[in-house]
């Protein structure tokens, strides 16, 4: 099963979150696409309000049913909460700290990134978006991709960096620090209707 590859545009504005993380998507209509615009919407049922919050967050790292779904059943085996263990899970996810480092402009560029062999955990090549990482691991752009013209320029706009990562903008590398905590993490998901959804 394959990442959703669509239209992310219309997707950003139906679910009324940037996709891409740029918030462009939303910038010049901010409501669902269709010909009746913003007063096509009709009111959700609870399970349409839940199957839109996961939805959300899913299109958000772009993967695949299965994948959110056994993230979620792992996040479950972890004492505390379940929906921030599962939002903090997502964000151990490569691509994700590859983004949130500010290596790339979009989550679906770091992915793509990742994909095609430019980053290395720990200095050994990894090609998996979903590998996990843990607390005290190095995130690397391999010496050979360093002048990639999307890495230099997403270096250069990025000016924000979360507190459980550091970065060294000069050497490309960063490093993951510990687990994030839930104020670090979207703040327009409600991970507690992804848990009512999975519970029903």
């Amino acid at each position: 099963m394959a990442t959703f590859r669509g239209s992310s545009w219309k997707k950003s504005r139906r679910l009324g979150i940037s996709l891409s993380g740029t918030g462009k998507e939303l910038e010049k209509r901010p409501y669902a696409p269709g010909q009746h615009g913003p007063n096509q919407r009709k009111k959700l049922s609870e399970y349409g309000l839940q199957l839109r919050e996961k939805q959300k967050l899913r299109y958000l790292y772009g993967v695949t049913e299965r994948q959110f779904r056994n993230t979620f059943e792992e996040a479950g085996k972890q004492g505390g909460v379940h929906g921030e263990n599962f939002m903090a899970l997502l964000a151990t996810r490569l691509d994700a700290v590859v983004y949130s480092l500010g290596l790339a402009r979009t989550r679906r560029q770091a992915r793509q990134l990742v994909n095609h062999g430019h980053i290395e955990v720990d200095g050994k090549r990894v090609d998996i978006p979903s590998y996990s990482l843990k607390p005290g691991q190095t995130i690397s752009v391999r010496e050979k991709s360093q002048n990639l013209d999307i890495i230099k320029e997403s270096v250069e706009i990025s000016n924000y960096v979360p507190e459980y990562l550091e970065f060294d903008a000069d050497n490309l590398q960063g490093k993951f620090i510990r687990m994030p905590e839930r104020s670090e993490l979207p703040a327009e998901i409600n991970e507690q209707l992804i848990v009512e959804y999975y519970s029903r």
